[in-house]
């Protein structure tokens, strides 16, 4: 048995998974991640400040043009971004009743528009912007025409901030219970294009007690020795080829 039929396998046997992905679930949508090679965090620019600065609660305070002209340019690109067949994927195993949930880092609202209905977004989504004065919420087109450089509500005036999580900021108390307790209940547990080095969210596979994790990253991770089975492929490449070896089966 090969370990992508032995990956269909526990597929079959298991009827709560889990999904939990990383940044390496979108750059197959050509949406650059932060620490893989070719990342954000790795590009040189003749800006003061690094990425991960230009990406913080005190930047967006301190340096506001600064910060959405760098946050136009990005939601842009998510904004042209489609599905991949790691999105079908997952889509498809939640349709077929083998997948509970997907906990994601990503804010790019990919999952959903391919899609999967039951979507925990760890750190927000650039689908939904908030007017922090009013709480007027724009979607992601209207806010971008609003970037001029800094977004101003028209009904009040007020900011209109992206609702994703900078860093510095806390993750959304209700979003991490309701992942942990996704992830307690699965029997399976598919960890996807995350490296599992940022934290509170890497933690939270601590709380799963099922008896598959699968783990698919072209990088190590610090779990790779506890996982049932390990893939340094594409997570589409894993998933599709899983679910057609699946749908053989039934």
């Amino acid at each position: 048995m090969t370990p992508v039929e032995r990956f269909a396998e526990l597929l079959r046997t298991h009827d709560r998974i889990v999904f939990f992905g990383g940044a390496g679930v979108s750059t197959e949508s050509k949406i650059p991640d932060f620490r893989g090679k070719n990342g954000l965090y790795r590009k040189k620019t003749d800006l003061p400040w690094s990425p991960e600065e230009m990406l913080s609660h005190h930047f967006y305070e301190e340096h506001p043009v600064e910060f959405y002209t760098l946050y136009k340019e990005r939601e842009g690109m998510m904004l042209q971004a489609q599905p991949n067949r790691a999105h079908y994927a997952l889509a498809e195993l939640e349709r077929m009743g083998k997948l509970s949930a997907v906990v994601t880092q990503n804010i790019d609202g990919l999952h959903q528009k391919a899609g999967s209905r039951n979507v925990l977004e760890l750190h927000g989504s650039v689908l939904r912007n908030l007017c922090q004065k009013c709480g007027r919420d724009y979607g992601m087109e209207e806010f971008l025409a609003l970037c001029t450089p800094v977004p101003h509500c028209p009904a009040c005036g007020g900011v209109v901030k992206p609702d994703v999580v900078l860093y510095e900021e806390p993750l959304d108390g209700f979003t991490i219970q309701c992942a942990v307790e996704e992830i307690a209940r699965a029997d399976m547990l598919i960890i996807g294009g995350t490296s599992l080095v940022v934290y509170p969210a890497a933690g939270f596979i601590d709380y799963f007690r099922g008896d598959a994790l699968v783990l698919i990253n072209r990088d190590e991770t610090p779990r790779d020795r506890s996982c049932t089975m390990v893939f340094r492929d594409s997570v589409g490449a894993v998933l599709e080829e899983g679910l057609r070896l699946l749908k053989e089966k039934r």
